[in-house]
């Protein structure tokens, strides 16, 4: 049952890398019914399900903001930096959204080093970023019907509480728990909460909580918890919204004054995408990898099972700088051995990775002892 599949047109806001990575598993719907606060009809969680799958938004615009705290030690030249990247993670984002159809959208996200847009209009999507005055311009190719396509290219826009909401209800299996809470407010509307909560108390998501709008039916927030937290590790919420249509100016882009302004096409775009691939062979061999990531596979079901993936042989004699990088962050984290072998240890709160001395990769919502138990299994 992908619920969210329908609306393709309202993932393009605010980064959820971080909730989609470690939600896991899939939900049953449930027939307990919400509590209602005065005001609020009751509703059974598959109503809600319901009623997510059939919203239609005409028009929106708000302000959506991410925060994570996922609990990662600190790791030389990957956390307590000030980066993008350290915001997803252990930070903040902000980011204003406007939203008029299919084919008008447009995002505001302000960065540490300034703002970035990008506005889809029709056929063409603009991007520009205040350092360095900068913009991209791209036009979708139409699609059979003569139309613009829907979806901008991969990559270009980032996503909302919406998809959040779809990486938690896309697979339905028994894996899940599905329970509803009664009523909340999000930005100042009327929400029901719908809970999701693996059965399997291995994993270390406690549950994760999704607030539908009760008249609009779109999902104004998801956390995600650890278990036994009492605060998410990952929160994206609406923090204002309306559901008046945009004005069209909103989706109209004028370069500023000196701005940089680079018109991109398809062909264009692979052409410099397959031109960087070859510089950094060139310039990075050392580094590169000699085979792909082979071996991959999944382990278990739900919210416990653990990916497990081979890692790229590589050669680091001689490759400088980034080498010495890349040893670094290893070295920095904890040593652990077993009968599984040896290797080093990434823990957070949500989840856990083990990288083994003999090249394997092992990443799952569980305890480390998992991973160990998944890593003997050779």
């Amino acid at each position: 049952m992908n619920v969210f599949r329908s609306r393709p047109a309202l993932r393009w806001l605010v980064p959820s890398a971080a909730a989609v990575m470690v939600i896991g598993g899939g939900a049953a719907a449930g027939t307990i019914i919400a509590s209602a606060d005065p005001g609020l009809p009751p509703r059974s969680a598959a109503q809600l399900l319901v009623d997510v799958q059939n919203a239609k938004v005409d028009g929106l615009s708000g302000t959506i903001v991410q925060t994570a705290d996922l609990g990662l030690p600190s790791v030389p030249g990957v956390t307590g930096q000030g980066d993008e990247l350290t915001k997803l993670i252990a930070g903040s984002n902000t980011a204003r959204v406007w939203y008029a159809g299919e084919e008008q959208a447009r995002i505001a996200i302000q960065g540490v080093l300034g703002q970035t847009d990008v506005i889809r209009n029709g056929k063409d999507v603009w991007i520009w970023r205040s350092a360095g005055n900068t913009a991209e311009h791209l036009t979708i190719p139409a699609d059979k019907t003569g139309k613009p396509g829907h979806t901008p290219p991969a990559g270009v826009v980032p996503s909302t509480p919406q998809e959040a909401a779809d990486a938690a209800l896309k697979a339905i299996d028994p894996t899940t728990a599905v329970s509803t809470t009664g009523a909340a407010e999000v930005a100042g509307r009327d929400a029901y909460e719908l809970v999701l909560a693996p059965k399997d108390t291995a994993s270390l998501i406690g549950q994760v909580r999704l607030a539908i709008d009760a008249k609009e039916h779109i999902p104004l927030r998801v956390d995600v918890y650890a278990k036994d937290a009492n605060n998410p590790a990952v929160r994206v919420a609406f923090q204002q919204i309306s559901f008046t249509k945009p004005a069209a100016e909103q989706f109209t882009f004028n370069p500023p004054p000196g701005a940089k302004v680079e018109t991109q096409t398809p062909e264009k775009l692979k052409a410099d995408a397959e031109k960087r691939a070859e510089e950094a062979k060139k310039q990075h061999g050392a580094l590169a990898p000699k085979k792909e990531l082979t071996g991959n596979k999944v382990v278990g079901k739900g919210w416990t099972s653990v990916f497990v993936a081979k890692a790229p042989k590589t050669d680091a004699k001689g490759a400088g700088q980034e080498a010495q990088a890349l040893d670094g962050v290893l070295k920095s984290l904890p040593a652990v051995k077993g009968s599984w072998g040896s290797g080093h240890l990434l823990q957070s709160t949500l989840f856990t990775a083990l990288l083994t001395d003999d090249g394997r990769i092992l990443v799952g919502a569980v305890a480390p002892e998992k991973l160990y138990e998944v890593a003997a299994q050779k």
